[in-house]
């Protein structure tokens, strides 16, 4: 239904952009920035820097997805930034791993495929993105489970788990820290999270009360300090973290 909704809006838009293709690219521009530029002098410079980064991330949102029907439905950034390879890397052969909110599933899908002798299942709460991870082209030592893992998760031996974008949509993070590996008890937890200290934007977004998180959704976008210092108050430690592409990617382990 929902996907259905999303198609018919995109057709409208398409019909809508018909007479607009009349006009050539640079008098487009010119019109878009004019019309930028009388926002921008409309109340208080911080009012102004409000609006103008709502526009921003109006902007985000259709290059996002300009940039996935380009790249076949999926965000070209699962290749291009190498995250999976991080996941990929810190999982040792045979080793059965969990990949907790996995959304479409593009990450468990590289994970398996990278380690048939393991058995890797995606859990994520959402139907709809469940059925595009079983609708994709999964090897046999992937299956899919759905269930909110803020209360259950599947049965068995699972060494490793994988958080990839999903504890900042989490208000209690250090609760679902410490029940997650109470349930499960992995030997390590990676995770990856965007980080706050990536553009001077956020900060100044958060100075005149504009979003400053990249999905509405967001509980929090922390900093390095921040993140290092819900991971100890949960009883983890860190032996290893990066900062790269505006994230953070870590490895995490219970203190024993």
């Amino acid at each position: 239904m929902r996907q259905n909704l999303r198609n018919l809006l995109l057709g409208i838009v398409w019909l809508a952009s018909l007479p607009a293709r009349l006009i050539p690219f640079r008098l487009r521009r010119t019109i878009l920035m004019f019309l930028f530029m009388s926002e921008s002098r409309i109340g208080t410079p911080s009012d102004a820097l409000v609006r103008l980064y709502d526009l921003t991330d109006d902007l985000e949102r259709v290059v996002s997805e300009r940039a996935m029907a380009m790249n076949g439905g999926e965000h070209p950034k699962h290749r291009l930034i190498g995250y999976h390879q991080f996941f990929v890397d810190r999982i040792a052969p045979g080793e059965n791993v969990m990949d907790v909110g996995c959304g479409p599933g593009a990450v468990a899908r590289t994970i398996a495929r990278a380690h048939p002798g393991s058995q890797v299942v995606g859990v994520d709460y959402d139907p709809a993105k469940l059925a595009l991870c079983r609708a994709g082209d999964n090897p046999a030592n992937l299956s899919w489970v759905e269930a909110d893992a803020t209360q259950s998760v599947p049965e068995g031996d699972w060494q490793v788990i994988v958080l990839s974008n999903v504890l900042e949509h989490i208000t209690d993070r250090i609760g679902f820290l410490q029940a997650l590996q109470a349930k499960v008890d992995p030997d390590r937890i990676l995770i990856r999270v965007p980080h706050f200290d990536r553009s001077w934007h956020l900060p100044l977004r958060r100075e005149v009360g504009a979003n400053y998180y990249s999905d509405p959704d967001h509980k929090i976008e922390p900093t390095e300090a921040e993140f290092r210092v819900e991971l100890r108050q949960a009883g983890f430690e860190i032996p290893e973290l990066m900062t790269v592409w505006g994230e953070i990617w870590a490895v995490t382990k219970a203190k024993r």
